[in-house]
């Protein structure tokens, strides 16, 4: 079974390439983020079209979640319960639904702009909120994983030079501790293998050439429970696919199961 999540920026954008890499990876799942359409603007009958299902998360604007299947959408759960508001609502970041013998969530944490700023505060409790809703999945005998963009590089590493982010959000303490509340509960962080350079990012910014200079970030992430880690055969981080015309600012990150 394959697995994989990519943060689109902008499905409307960047629906013929994803189309077209649905059909040429053989991916099973996929979780998507930042979607930037309404849920009526999403492409459902193009991805049935490619035997794909579909459930969606989103209102428009900047955030919205997906999780496409070709192997089934069960018990879905739409939204992070237990999740806080931000401006009075609750944003579209999360989605979760059973995939055949697998049980995923897509999720796209808050940025948290800046560290005195609120959407950083509100980022701490949003973490702190999934951290409840999936304990019980986490803790089980199912295979189950939480995938997506999670604006935190778990490690020095996870940046191309630390330096440059000192006092950045993306790398602090709080966002990291936050990250081991994830672990503390069960999930393990399953890296993937890059396919070129000595380090698996998944993000570079479109300016300053930063992906050509591999200025790059591990932001996007597989946190799966032991039943899942125990299934991973491999994971790497499609970067061929930020290559070209059109491409989103982030990578896909793929990984095979053995279930």
């Amino acid at each position: 079974m394959r697995i994989a999540t990519w943060n689109v920026n902008s499905i409307t954008a960047r629906l013929p390439r994803l189309l077209a890499w649905l059909e040429s990876s053989g991916t099973d799942v996929l979780c998507i983020q930042e979607t930037k359409c309404t849920a009526e603007q999403f492409p459902t009958e193009q991805l049935r079209e490619l035997g794909y299902e579909s459930v969606v998360n989103a209102t428009g604007r900047w955030n919205g979640v997906a999780l496409v299947s070709r192997v089934g959408l069960e018990d879905i759960v739409t939204g992070l319960p237990g999740g806080p508001d931000y401006e009075g609502v609750q944003e579209p970041r999360a989605i979760s639904a059973t995939c055949g013998p697998v049980r995923v969530w897509s999720v796209y944490v808050p940025n948290g702009r800046e560290v005195a700023h609120d959407h950083y505060a509100y980022k701490l409790r949003w973490l702190e909120a999934l951290k409840a809703a999936v304990a019980d999945d986490a803790a089980g005998e199912r295979p189950f994983a939480v995938l997506g963009d999670f604006n935190i590089a778990p490690t020095d590493q996870d940046v191309w030079d630390i330096s440059l982010f000192e006092g950045a959000t993306h790398v602090t303490e709080p966002e990291r501790a936050a990250l081991a509340g994830l672990r503390e509960a069960g999930l393990s962080d399953v890296v993937p293998r890059p396919l070129k350079y000595d380090h698996p990012f998944t993000y570079w910014d479109y300016r300053q050439l930063c992906f050509p200079k591999n200025r790059g970030m591990r932001i996007d992430l597989v946190y799966g429970n032991k039943p899942f880690a125990d299934a991973v055969k491999d994971g790497y981080v499609d970067r061929e696919e930020r290559k070209g015309k059109g491409a989103s600012d982030h990578a896909p990150v793929v990984v095979d199961l053995d279930v």
